[in-house]
C-alpha cells in the first residue's frame, strides 16, 4: 500500500499559492494571541480578526473561483487553519467552518450558488447538517421550521445552511438534506455557554416556517455517493468526497492548538524551575526533555495523519475518482486519530509545563480547554471512526452511520 503526504497532482503553482496563504496566516497569530482572551470574554470572534483574515484573503480559500475565490485544495485549507489556530483557537475554528460551508455551498446547484453570491461575492455561509426541525412540501420547495445548533460563525454570515429531515411527499419521506437560507430570515439564539472554544460563537439558529425554494435544497444521502447537484464538474474541489472533506476540516484547529502548546513549553522551560527539585530550569530535567519529545512525536503524528487523508481526498477529486466505502471510512478514522493524537499531545504538555498552566493568565489553558472542547466533535469521534473502518475491512457497510 502507497502512502502519500500530498497530491502526485499538485503543481508548482499549487504549491506556491498554499505557501504564500500559510504565511499571510502565519502574519495574522500575533494579532490572534493578543485578542484571544477578548474573544473568550464577548463569546465571539472580535469583527476585527474577521477583517483581517478576509483581507489576508483566507476567508475564500474554498469558494469557487467563479465567485473570486481561491479553490484551494483540502491540504491547503488544512495548513491555513492550523496557522490560525496557532493564535486562537476560536478564530481558527470559525474560519474553517465558514471556509467549509463555502465547500459545502459550491456542491449545490448553478442558481443556489448564485442567490449566495451573485450579488455579493463576500457573503459568508455558517451551517450545521444534523437534521432538526421540520420541512414541509409545498409549490415551488419547502417550508422549514426547527432549531440547529452549534452553528459556529453565525454571527459573522449572511447565509445559512441547515439540516432538514426526511422531506414528506405524497404521504411518505422521500429525502432528507440540508437547505441554504439567509440568515435575515433566521433568529440567531444567544446559547454558547462552555469551557472551551468559548469564542466561535457557535450558537443556534431557528427558523419558523421559511420558504425554501427547491433549488435551495440538496439530498445528503446523494451527496455522500457523490452525487451532487453542482453542475460545473471541471471543479476537482467540488469533486471531492462529502464526509471525509467535512470531517478534515475538523483537523486543522488541533493540530495548530497542540503546535502553540509546544511552542509555549518550549520558550518557557529555560525560564522555569521545578517545584521542590534541584533543577534551577525545566530544560535540564530529563522528566520534561521526555515529555517535549513524546509531545512532538504527537504532533508529527498527527500531521501525518492528517495530511495523508488530506491527499487522498484531493487525489481522488483531481482525478474524478469517488473513493469507494473502506476508502471513506480509512479517512474518517485517519482523521479522528489525528485529532486525538494532537490531543494527547496537549494533555502531556500541560503536565510537562506544571500547575501554572492552569492559571487564569496562562495561554496553556485555553488551548488545553479548546482542545478538549473541540476534539469530541461527533463527525471526528474516534471510536465511531474506529468502528465504522474495522467494519468495512471486515466487509460490514452499514449500522453504523450514514455519514461514510
Amino acid at each position: 500500500m502507497s502512502i502519500i503526504l500530498d497530491r502526485p497532482s499538485a503543481t508548482l503553482a499549487d504549491r506556491q499559492l498554499r505557501a504564500d496563504l500559510v504565511e499571510r496566516a502565519g502574519k495574522l497569530v500575533p494579532l490572534l494571541a493578543a485578542n484571544a482572551k477578548r474573544t473568550e470574554d464577548d463569546r465571539r470572534v472580535p469583527e476585527e480578526n474577521i477583517r483581517a483574515i478576509e483581507e489576508a484573503g483566507l476567508l475564500s480559500i474554498m469558494q469557487p473561483r467563479r465567485f473570486g475565490g481561491l479553490e484551494v485544495d483540502f491540504r491547503t485549507k488544512l495548513e491555513v487553519t492550523r496557522e490560525l489556530a496557532r493564535g486562537c483557537g476560536s478564530t481558527a475554528w470559525a474560519t474553517s467552518l465558514m471556509n467549509v460551508c463555502a465547500w459545502f455551498t459550491g456542491l449545490w446547484s448553478a442558481q443556489a450558488q448564485q442567490d449566495v453570491w451573485g450579488e455579493n461575492p463576500h457573503n459568508r455561509v455558517a451551517g450545521v447538517f444534523a437534521a432538526s426541525g421540520t420541512a414541509r412540501v409545498v409549490e415551488g420547495g419547502l417550508v422549514v421550521s426547527g432549531k440547529w445548533g452549534w452553528a459556529s460563525g453565525c454571527l459573522h454570515s449572511q447565509w445559512a445552511l441547515v439540516g432538514t429531515p426526511p422531506v414528506e411527499g405524497e404521504g411518505k419521506s422521500y429525502d432528507q438534506g440540508m437547505v441554504l437560507i439567509p440568515m435575515a430570515d433566521l433568529t440567531i439564539e444567544d446559547t454558547w455557554f462552555v469551557v472551551g472554544m468559548r469564542g466561535t460563537g457557535s450558537n443556534t439558529l431557528a427558523a419558523d416556517e421559511v420558504f425554501v425554494p427547491e433549488h435551495r435544497f440538496i439530498s445528503v444521502p446523494k451527496m455522500t455517493v457523490g452525487d451532487v447537484a453542482t453542475p460545473f464538474t471541471d471543479e476537482a474541489l467540488y469533486r471531492s468526497a462529502f464526509v471525509p472533506g467535512a470531517a478534515i476540516i475538523l483537523a486543522g484547529p488541533q493540530l495548530g492548538l497542540a503546535q502553540a502548546a509546544l511552542d509555549l513549553v518550549l520558550e518557557k522551560a529555560p525560564k522555569r524551575g521545578i517545584s521542590y527539585t534541584f533543577y534551577d530550569n525545566q530544560t535540564q530535567a530529563p522528566v520534561v526533555q521526555l515529555a517535549v519529545a513524546k509531545a512532538a512525536n504527537l504532533i508529527d503524528t498527527a500531521h501525518l495523519l492528517a495530511y495523508r487523508a488530506a491527499a487522498e481526498i484531493d487525489e481522488n477529486a483531481h482525478n474524478g475518482v469517488f473513493p469507494d466505502y473502506t476508502a471513506r471510512a480509512k479517512a474518517r478514522m485517519d482523521i479522528g486519530q489525528a485529532i486525538v493524537t494532537a490531543r494527547e499531545a496537549i494533555r502531556e504538555l500541560v503536565t510537562a509545563h506544571g500547575a501554572s498552566s492552569f492559571a487564569e493568565s496562562s495561554p496553556m489553558q485555553r488551548i488545553w480547554r479548546d482542545s478538549e472542547v473541540a476534539s469530541r466533535h461527533a463527525v471526528g469521534n474516534p471510536e465511531i471512526s474506529a468502528e465504522v473502518y474495522g467494519r468495512a475491512l471486515l466487509g460490514i457497510h452499514e449500522g453504523v452511520t450514514p455519514l461514510v
